[in-house]
């Protein structure tokens, strides 16, 4: 279970999550994608389910429903697309608990959650009550926002959860004119410099590309749409990355061997 999070709203946390689980599925892995924005679910949408209403087994778990060969589940199959989800505190928790242990997911290798951004009650819980096996925080190159990651790793650290990595989302924009420029609209290295210093691994950069951006709204992430595009290729990159240090997490230990006079 990865939990992809951010400090803060505003810098394409669940694009990257949504691409992110779509790169892992094409290494080959069996992926399930969990929306856990309950005031805001983007899951619907992005994937290119929405108005779709998940099944129930016999046993009463919801079914995920599935797109691009990832199951999914989002609080925005659950209720009217425009509805508000005016919720308390244990609302929202219940809602997380049934969307984690009564669905029927299958024999999935990565369960990859997509967290709300901040470090309130949410995600405290799904840190508390959910083996996760790590997290990745979602950041952009400026200030304000780097603020906020220091917060988001000092909570997956005091809750004990291994950081898996930073990413920096929206780095650079290359104009499509073919000129070889980039432009560091929101700051350059920012997040990489934040890495260093909170001794977190850092991921890589995605740049701003209008493409990401059209294809997520109309529900056709560009890993799946346009897998051979650059940015395609960066989120196999990072994905690969996810995977080796997951790998590396859980590899058994050489034996030490003591050598006798």
């Amino acid at each position: 279970m990865i939990a992809v999070s951010s400090g803060k709203g505003g810098v394409g946390k669940s694009t990257v999550a949504v691409n992110l689980a779509l790169a892992l599925s094409q290494l080959q892995k069996r992926v399930g994608l969990l929306d856990a924005d309950i005031y805001g679910p983007s899951m619907p949408t992005m994937m290119n389910l929405l108005n779709e209403r998940p099944k129930l087994t016999e046993k009463n778990k919801l079914i995920p429903l599935v797109n691009y060969g990832i199951e999914c589940m989002s609080m925005g199959f659950l209720v009217n697309q425009d509805a508000p989800t005016i919720w308390r505190g244990p609302m929202v928790m219940s809602a997380l608990d049934q969307m984690l242990h009564e669905v029927e997911w299958s024999n999935l290798d990565i369960l990859v959650i997509d967290l709300p951004p901040g470090t309130g009650d949410a995600q405290l819980t799904l840190t508390q009550r959910t083996p996760l096996s790590g997290a990745i925080i979602v950041s952009t190159p400026q200030e304000v926002a780097l603020a906020d990651v220091r917060r988001g790793a000092n909570m997956f650290r005091k809750v004990n959860v291994p950081l898996l990595g930073l990413i920096e989302n929206m780095s650079y924009f290359e104009p499509p004119c073919g000129c070889n420029q980039r432009y560091y609209i929101f700051g350059e290295g920012g997040a990489k410099k934040m890495a260093d210093t909170m001794n977190i691994d850092f991921l890589g950069e995605i740049p701003i590309d209008q493409t990401i951006r059209e294809l997520c709204d109309a529900g056709k992430p560009s890993v799946a749409a346009k897998p051979d595009s650059p940015s395609s290729q960066i989120y196999r990159r990072i994905a690969q990355a996810i995977l080796n240090k997951l790998e590396a997490s859980v590899a058994p230990k050489a034996p030490t061997i003591t050598i006798e006079d």
